[in-house]
């Protein structure tokens, strides 16, 4: 009978078995998963479940660690990141902590479970075409030694498709939540935890740069106008204001705005922060980088921001009449501080020298 390898996949896409093996040491017992899909971290995986599943968790009820030797590559290699995945959610379902310790690379044969379990089936098969899921399930089964060795097979028909990713967070979140290096090359040795550890707290958000709340700002000795009128031209502004964004937006990339995924949005001033600069500068004739220090932003922005409201103001929507402006002029952040406290308003924030103009 001519027979195939099973080092060569059959082109015609004919059923393959890959065997996956547990040798229990101190019971002298083999089990093996026989997939019939991909060799994947999921199937290796898989494997060690079964046999926890229908033979492990019974014959060491107490048992609260398990101890996996693996080789360094392949599947369940020690740079798979599925294979941690996996690993980690099987620690969690079981309540085991499972310590895993690869083989170093180039050494799998050292792992004794060539020695003891595969060769044994090597023999068993020595000579017998494997011409069905039936035969390598019963040929496996059969297996005894007068050393005492004993096999189970069972067939895993499951779909195990290659190509499963596992992001850089996720990795991540195993890294520091489920998984233990440990101290001897912490790359080949390392312990998934049966319970994951609290996830962090959050990393504080990085400081905003310092500006004057709008409620401080909206006062009719630094606008010149009722404070309750802001809210009307903001509304008054509203659309005119969308309009020129989106027309801006699409000279600069030929198309409408497309929201980007997640929170935030990359946008110094709001359309009140625009009134407020409008405002002081017209009132207080204050200067853009005294604006720019009170708004959080830069001399530039304020420029811009002061001119497009000034000209959507103009272009139909009257302002209401204003408060005569101090007879000071008002330079810098300092004296602009000494005029609001005259007012009772108390304005803080970074020291002077921020007053200086860049």
């Amino acid at each position: 009978m001519v027979v195939r390898s099973h080092d060569f996949p059959d082109p015609a896409g004919q059923q393959h078995a890959i065997p996956y093996g547990v040798w229990d040491e101190a019971a002298n017992a083999g089990f093996v998963n026989v997939g019939t899909d991909g060799n994947t971290a999921a199937l290796a995986v898989e494997s060690i479940r079964r046999w926890w599943h229908l033979v492990g968790k019974d014959a060491y009820p107490a048992a609260a660690r398990l101890l996996v030797t693996a080789d360094a590559g392949g599947s369940n290699g020690y740079k798979n990141r599925a294979w941690k995945a996996g690993l980690a959610a099987l620690a969690q379902e079981t309540g085991l902590e499972i310590t895993v310790c690869h083989f170093p690379p180039g050494t799998s044969k050292w792992n004794k479970i060539e020695h003891r379990l595969f060769c044994q089936i090597t023999l068993a098969w020595r000579g017998r075409p494997l011409t069905s899921y039936d035969v390598i399930i019963n040929t496996i089964g059969a297996v005894r030694t007068a050393a005492g060795l004993t096999a189970t097979a069972v067939l895993d028909q499951n779909t195990y498709p290659a190509g499963a990713e596992i992001s850089d967070t996720q990795m991540k979140d195993i890294e520091g939540r489920c998984l233990t290096r440990h101290d001897f090359h912490g790359e080949w040795n390392y312990t998934l935890l049966a319970v994951p550890r609290p996830a962090p707290e959050p990393e504080p958000a990085p400081a905003p740069a310092w500006r004057c709340d709008q409620q401080t700002l909206n006062h009719p000795a630094l606008t010149g106008i009722d404070p309750r009128a802001l809210t009307g031209l903001a509304a008054a502004l509203q659309i005119p204001f969308a309009v020129h964004r989106e027309q801006r937006r699409y000279r600069r990339s030929g198309r409408s705005r497309q929201r980007a995924a997640g929170p935030g949005h990359n946008r110094k001033l709001d359309l009140t922060d625009h009134l407020l600069a409008t405002l002081m500068w017209r009132h207080l004739n204050l200067p853009a980088h005294v604006i720019a220090t009170l708004l959080g932003a830069s001399r530039s922005t304020i420029s811009k921001a002061t001119n497009l409201t000034g000209t959507l103001l103009a272009a139909g929507i009257p302002l209401p009449p204003a408060a005569p402006p101090p007879g000071t002029p008002l330079r810098t952040l300092a004296s602009l501080r000494d005029y609001a406290a005259r007012h009772g308003i108390t304005i803080t924030g970074p020291p002077d020298p921020a007053d200086t103009p860049p």
